[in-house]
């Protein structure tokens, strides 16, 4: 066993909610007598001095039941992971902060529990009781040298049967690379590919689940071609596999499968613009106002920032098969969007993504062409145009403006001509400034309803209520009615001229 004393001012427990909370669990459990060590990855947070309200903690003896006793004492919330490994979660809130406490058996003694771990750098522990008042020099237990590989920024196997025993770690091997900025080290990298094909048996969900906080990365673009590299992308995504050598367009600089890659790094690229004076978007105003929707959690602690990035990956799924020579030798890929959401929900759904983000997902594929289009003319969009656009694209109208910015820059590469870019960026512009700023023009007030329809018109109830309406909002969008009594002769006029 190899024990590395630290030094309580090195920060690695600095946190004092962390602090309080475990000084809480030290004292409840201390009476008991039961042996407890903090592990994985709060360990490997706290060195790194990496924020984390994730805390896992092995025990001897029963963690499902000490986790049922934690969350009474604590009144907190207890979930079962895992009865048969004896994994529980206790959920306690403080502050308004949201804590996770994860419970599990100690297999054998410490030492042989880390060596069963995924990584290195995640079988390092220290014994709970270890925590006095005060915050007192701690001792790591570190079996594996997994301090050396964190120095060295290294993601090392834990032991060669790793992935044998948990095939999701060859995700979250990449995952962790990603999000910790660590390299993984030759010779796991040798065994990730030995061992691949185990990836085809992990449920749907936890590959989901990995794919998912990859993306929440800013390294999303280089671990996909990282995971394409290992073998491993086609295993998860075997619908991309068909995009790979596709040609394209002259004007397209990559083929299918590349260009999708290089447009999760132009979403990666645009949204560090958002923060950054003089990139790509300079002439684009509320920066601000963008990041922070884009930094919105739509589920499971997935964001808008992550989902934008899976629906540039998959935006060209349909292409290789959509794909068509027309009489005029043109390149052509028919209906490639509307295909390609449908394969993109069924993908979602084997992942077991939630239905919000599915609908989110597919409708950003399903619309991506919408702004090219709207900016390939000499003017500004009209504003019936843009509340037709806003209508059609729902919560995901912004989004789908910056998908549509990031095809472009995928499709152009190094030979993007400034000039055209300019003006997508401009059109944006002007859309985003009916969004933030003319929200009559976006998603105007009510005007009339079905009822003033059968009583004013003698219509009967059913769907041309609904086109009706439908109309009047366009017509009120682009300015040409205001009040309810314009929006009556409005309809009347429409009547006589369809009668």
């Amino acid at each position: 066993m190899v024990i590395t004393s630290m030094q309580s001012n090195t920060g690695i427990f600095a946190g004092a909610g962390a602090a309080a909370i475990l000084a809480r669990l030290r004292a409840f459990l201390s009476p008991q007598e039961i042996g407890c060590h903090l592990v994985g990855g709060y360990i490997r947070d706290s060195l790194l001095g990496r924020a984390s309200h994730d805390i896992d903690l092995t025990v001897a003896g029963d963690a499902v039941g000490l986790a049922r006793q934690v969350a009474d004492a604590f009144q907190a919330k207890f979930v079962l992971l895992d009865e048969i490994h004896q994994v529980a979660r206790v959920v306690l809130l403080r502050h308004e902060e949201r804590w996770y406490l994860d419970f599990a058996t100690t297999r054998g003694t410490i030492e042989e529990d880390l060596a069963k771990r995924d990584f290195t750098i995640d079988a390092i522990a220290m014994e709970l009781d270890h925590l006095e008042a005060g915050w007192n020099p701690v001792q790591l237990i570190d079996p594996l040298d997994g301090l050396a590989d964190l120095e060295r920024r290294l993601i090392r196997i834990a032991g060669n049967y790793a992935f044998i025993d948990d095939p999701a770690r060859l995700l979250r091997a990449v995952r962790l690379a990603a999000e910790l900025d660590f390299s993984i080290d030759t010779e796991t990298e040798a065994i990730i590919e030995r061992d691949r094909e185990l990836i085809k048996g992990v449920s749907g969900e936890r590959v989901g689940d990995e794919l998912g906080r990859i993306m929440e990365t800013g390294r999303a673009a280089g671990s996909l071609r990282y995971l394409d590299q290992l073998g491993l992308l086609d295993l998860i995504l075997p619908e991309l596999a068909a995009s790979k050598g596709v040609e394209q367009p002259k004007e397209h600089y990559w083929n299918v499968f590349d260009h999708s890659l290089e447009a999760v790094a132009a979403v990666e690229r645009l949204l560090v613009a958002l923060t950054r004076e003089g990139d790509l978007l300079d002439s684009l105003t509320f920066s601000l106002d963008l990041a922070d929707h884009f930094g919105q959690e739509v589920a499971g602690g997935r964001t808008r920032r992550g989902l934008i990035k899976l629906a540039a990956l998959l935006h060209d799924v349909a292409k290789p098969q959509t794909k068509r020579i027309d009489e005029n030798g043109r390149m052509r890929f028919l209906g490639h969007s509307q295909q390609g959401a449908g394969i993109t929900d069924s993908i979602m759904e084997r992942l077991r993504f939630s239905s919000r983000e599915r609908r989110m997902v597919t409708r950003m594929i399903e619309q991506h062409l919408r702004p090219g289009h709207l900016s390939n003319g000499e003017e500004m969009p009209t504003r019936r145009a843009i509340y037709r656009y806003f209508r059609d694209t729902a919560e995901v109208g912004i989004d789908t403006l910056f998908l549509s910015l990031a095809d472009h820059l995928g499709t152009r590469g190094p030979a993007l001509e400034m000039e055209s870019w300019q003006g997508h960026v401009e059109v944006t512009r002007c859309m985003l400034a009916r969004w933030f700023e003319e929200e009559t023009t976006v998603s105007p007030p009510r005007l009339i309803n079905g009822h003033d329809l059968i009583d004013r018109f003698g219509l009967a109830p059913g769907p041309r209520i609904g086109v009706i309406l439908e109309s009047v909002r366009e017509a009120q969008a682009s300015g040409e009615i205001a009040t309810k009594e314009e929006a009556l002769d409005f309809v009347r006029k429409e009547l006589e001229r369809c009668d």
